[in-house]
């Protein structure tokens, strides 16, 4: 379990939280909410024991489950089966079990065959008391829940697409069974099913766990507990109920502030108006001093109306001119050591163009914009540059981003042409004001990054997209910055992504199937494929 007591969070000279204290036990299960930005990440990892705190304590029993928003690479040789496993230790049983059998196998003669044997029992009781096959069959149960089917389990990690390695990593948290998980952002790269097996695996979770999600149906689904992290007051707001009693509770919070400032603002006018004729009498002078300071006092002992959190004025580059078919790709062809992941596919993207990429995770969706993008190169095949071409690429894993510069710095890469008056003009217009632009980029949440690699596009003058998952990770607001800014781009766009509503905003016109690579026009039935991909 987790216990916090007056701790102070900080992130260089800004302030997270300050004399914050709760208790995360068994059966909490807790939503972690505030704007891209908030802390919500930095808190999480320090209640993992991964960023120190200013002050206060963290106390930690019993085993303790994390999954980042961006996992640590996994030993790319292991196989997604064994991965999983090793959450247990069952990896290494499982191969100590197969040695010992195939020692036994082999061992001729009495002696031999008796230590064998003896090696083989041992081997076995080692793999039971951590589950035997009961367990095994367990991880390929989540492993299934979660949209990893049974071909990809003997495969080597390093051989998996992004979404794939994040769901990998997820099974491996669950499988483990702690007895608290701190998960950020889970439903990331995972299809409509898998979304719904985590909500059912996560009610009946018996141990506590926090959960970062800006998915509010997961929220509304399992939450039990929401903690709000306001930034403004560096404190978290604990509210021991259910997500929909949450926002009702805010909403009339909100209103009874905007009551009470209303009659203190009316009595206060009333007393200043009084005031101000009593002033121009010397008798009645004092009078009229005490009652304006009644009035700032009523004032002052209302609480402010809470006023909207800022949202990032989120834009695309206005397209440079460019030929009918700006982007092109003849016979693509990319292979991950024995295996290929795409196979001779065609592509034609043309001047203002709208082409959603739909296919299962590891399809070679992301494979196929890296190779549109440049930033890998065809084992077959090659993409066509038209006239005029400009690129502009989102990456879902934001490599795109030099994590060791600073915000600043990225956009002055991405955008060279602007002083660096404009460049912090722009950045403050995506929510990098002040000190934040000078941060560097790899002490940014997922949000944040999101709003920085956009921001990137802005002066590209790109008239051709790459967008892959773009509204990841991004609080509702931003995403509904992000869909209008994409509905109302007016060059080329090639986008990957889980997100209806980013469909919705897109209007495709074209549909490429992966891994087959069939390229057709766009009709209502590919709705339903996004969902599932």
């Amino acid at each position: 379990m987790i216990s916090v007591r007056d701790i102070d969070l900080c992130v260089g000279a800004r302030t997270l939280l300050s004399g914050v204290s709760f208790h995360v036990g068994p059966g909490d299960r807790v939503g972690l909410v505030g704007r891209n930005g908030a802390g919500k990440t930095t808190l999480l990892k320090a209640l993992a024991g991964q960023v120190p705190c200013a002050a206060g304590a963290v106390t930690r029993t019993g085993s303790l489950g994390v999954l980042a928003q961006d996992p640590a690479a996994a030993d790319p040789a292991a196989t997604v089966t064994d991965r999983i496993l090793s959450a247990r230790g069952l990896d290494r049983a499982v191969r100590a079990l197969r040695a010992a059998g195939a020692a036994l196998a082999t061992a001729s003669g009495a002696g031999p065959e008796r230590a064998a044997l003896a090696a083989y029992t041992r081997a076995d009781d080692a793999f039971q008391a951590r589950g035997g096959y009961a367990a095994e069959a367990e991880a390929a149960r989540v492993a299934a829940g979660l949209g990893l089917p049974e071909r990809v389990l003997a495969r080597p990690v390093g051989e998996l697409s992004g979404g794939q390695r994040r769901r990998v990593e997820l099974a491996r948290v669950l499988f483990a069974r702690h007895d608290v998980l701190l998960l950020d952002e889970p439903t990331n790269h995972l299809d409509r099913d898998s979304v719904e097996w985590l909500r059912g695996y996560l009610g009946g979770y018996p141990g506590g766990f926090v959960l970062i999600s800006h998915d509010t149906s997961l929220l509304a689904a399992v939450v039990n507990r929401v903690f709000h992290l306001d930034p403004a007051r560096a404190a978290l707001d604990v509210h021991n109920t259910t997500w929909h009693a949450y926002l009702d509770q805010r909403a009339a919070a909100d209103r009874r502030r905007a009551r009470e400032r209303a009659n203190a603002e009316r009595k206060a006018t009333a007393l200043r108006t009084q005031a101000d004729k009593m002033r121009a009498r010397v008798a009645t002078a004092t009078a009229a001093k005490n009652m304006a300071r009644r009035a700032d006092r009523m004032l002052a002992g209302t609480e402010p109306v809470r006023r909207g959190e800022k949202v990032a004025r989120i834009r695309l580059p206005e397209p440079a001119p460019c030929g009918r078919m700006p982007l092109g790709a003849v016979s693509l062809e990319k292979s991950y050591g024995d295996l290929a992941v795409l196979k001779g596919v065609d592509l034609a993207v043309d001047r203002g163009s709208r082409l959603v990429v739909l296919g299962y995770n590891g399809a070679g969706k992301t494979t196929l914009l890296r190779l549109l993008a440049g930033r890998e190169r065809p084992d077959g095949g090659r993409v066509v540059h038209g006239h005029g071409l400009r690129l502009g690429y989102f990456a879902q894993e934001h490599d795109t981003l030099d994590t060791g510069a600073s915000v600043r710095e990225n956009l002055a890469a991405a955008a060279p042409g602007l002083t660096d008056g404009e460049v912090r003009r722009v950045l403050g217009s995506f929510l990098f004001g002040g000190d934040d632009a000078d941060k560097p980029a790899g002490v940014l949440s997922g949000g944040e990054k999101t709003r920085l690699a956009l921001a990137g596009l802005v002066h590209s003058g790109a008239n051709v997209l790459l967008l892959d998952e773009p509204t990841n990770n991004l609080d509702p607001a931003s995403r509904d910055e992000v869909l209008a800014a994409v509905g109302t781009y007016p060059g080329a766009i090639v986008m990957v992504t889980h997100d209806e509503g980013a469909l919705d905003a897109l209007r495709p016109d074209r549909v490429l199937l992966l891994p087959d690579g069939t390229e057709d026009l766009w009709n209502a039935e590919y709705r339903e494929l996004v969902a599932l991909t």
